[in-house]
């Protein structure tokens, strides 16, 4: 696949650089560059974030953050046996628990909620820093979820994390999974009250709670565009009578 002669390589993290030296120095670049391309693209593009990941793979499968990068490109395109099959063998690789929520979610993709919450109760939890550990509770309640147990799911998400007016990195996916399960537990009082909160929190727009919250509120955005072509159409309705047209009945 092409790489833009913008990308150099270099723009990967050090660690993985480092994990890189062990190859050829050619082959580590090429590795590199593909690596880059995988996380340049990832967000708006899944399908080529693949593509790339597939390229590293096939060059250096025995490198652990290349296999890690396959795993969230299939993960991002839903594909997830494949993206468990690559995040356990990372972790083989490295010994780390750092990829345990992710993997629990894969577990989740894959129709098995009840597996998701064996690993949330795992001693590898406890081994997670703290934002791995608010990943896996996310995990967790949405397994809970999955199953239908939507109070299972919002007692799951109460925590000190959640009561803390400290906002942190997770803080707005926390709020706003725990508005939304009280939405669908029919709380919707509450349920505005985090979309809320989860706003207060949420600066560069990682979750819709914004639009839930106005939704709740009852305001209605209109596009400019379909507006302005609504008054067209209803110009063109209300054009002006022919001669003698004003007069019937």
């Amino acid at each position: 696949m092409p790489i833009p002669e913008d990308v150099t390589g270099d723009e990967i993290d050090k660690d993985v650089r480092q994990e890189l030296q062990s190859l050829p120095k050619t082959l580590a670049e090429d590795v590199a560059k593909n690596l880059v391309m995988v996380a340049r693209l990832i967000d708006e593009d899944p399908e080529g974030a693949y593509g790339y990941s597939k390229v590293a793979l096939r060059l250096a499968s025995r490198v652990a953050a290349v296999r890690e990068a396959a795993g969230f490109a299939a993960y991002a395109n839903q594909k997830y046996g494949e993206a468990l099959a690559e995040f356990r063998a990372a972790r083989r690789m490295t010994g780390n628990t750092e990829l345990w929520p992710v993997m629990a979610d894969c577990e989740r993709g894959l129709g098995r909620p009840e597996k998701a919450l064996d690993m949330a109760g795992a001693p590898e939890v406890h081994k997670l820093d703290k934002a791995g550990q608010v990943e896996m509770r996310l995990v967790a309640a949405g397994a809970r979820r999955d199953m239908g147990q939507l109070d299972a799911a919002i007692v799951t998400l109460q925590s000190p994390e959640l009561a803390s007016n400290a906002v942190q990195p997770w803080t707005a996916r926390l709020r706003y999974a725990y508005a939304d399960a009280l939405l669908a537990a029919g709380r919707q009082g509450e349920a505005r009250e985090w979309f809320a909160k989860a706003v207060e929190a949420d600066k560069d727009g990682s979750t819709d709670a914004s639009d839930r919250l106005a939704e709740l509120d009852g305001v209605e955005f209109v596009d400019a565009l379909d507006e302005n072509e609504d008054e067209d159409v209803s110009g063109e309705e209300q054009a002006p009578a022919g001669p003698g047209e004003g007069d019937k009945e």
